[in-house]
């Protein structure tokens, strides 16, 4: 399971991933939101999320904070990342003008848009969730010790978990 700071690589590594082991990929957003960004029932959200982790093989990309032991207690890895906020900050602004077509990341109908929404929420990713993050990622830790969990946040630590999880 992969979540953290919008901009910060998750999809792009995800897709990584589904290429290099060919597991199936599960995008959060493409659950959450239905057509033109309109937040989905979050019941139905939930059920798609314990669908998903009850099928053999599978990664996930996304946040949804709150339902992260959804994931989490079926992962055999966990990857947070926390990639600084600048840094997080220029690549939504290049995935505005320049989108992989390839990393299908988003509902139906839900165009690449960069919104004042998405750069709050991305700029106070650590404000919003930090003391809850870390409480319930403490708590999901000791619950779920068989999960490996890594936190990455630069380019440098993300080859060091590449090079852990491809061998």
């Amino acid at each position: 399971m992969i979540f953290g700071r919008p901009g910060s690589g998750k999809s792009t590594f995800a897709s990584k991933l589904t290429k290099k082991f060919g597991l199936p990929l599960y995008h959060l957003d493409k659950y959450y939101y239905g057509a033109n960004w309109v937040e989905r029932n979050y019941e139905d959200f939930l059920d798609d999320q314990y669908a998903i982790v009850a099928q053999k093989d599978w990664i996930v990309d996304g946040n949804s904070v709150p339902s992260l032991h959804i994931r989490y207690s079926e992962a055999d890895v966990c990857i947070y990342f926390n990639y600084p906020r600048l840094l997080c900050l220029w690549r939504l602004i290049k995935r505005n003008f320049m989108k992989d077509i390839f990393i299908q990341d988003r509902a139906e109908g839900c165009s690449e848009k960069l919104s004042w929404h998405l750069i709050s929420y991305m700029w106070t990713f650590e404000y919003r969730h930090n003391n809850y993050l870390v409480r319930r990622l403490k708590l999901l830790q000791e619950m779920y010790p068989q999960v490996k969990f890594y936190a990455v946040h630069d380019d440098q630590e993300l080859r060091e978990v590449e090079n852990k999880i491809f061998s």
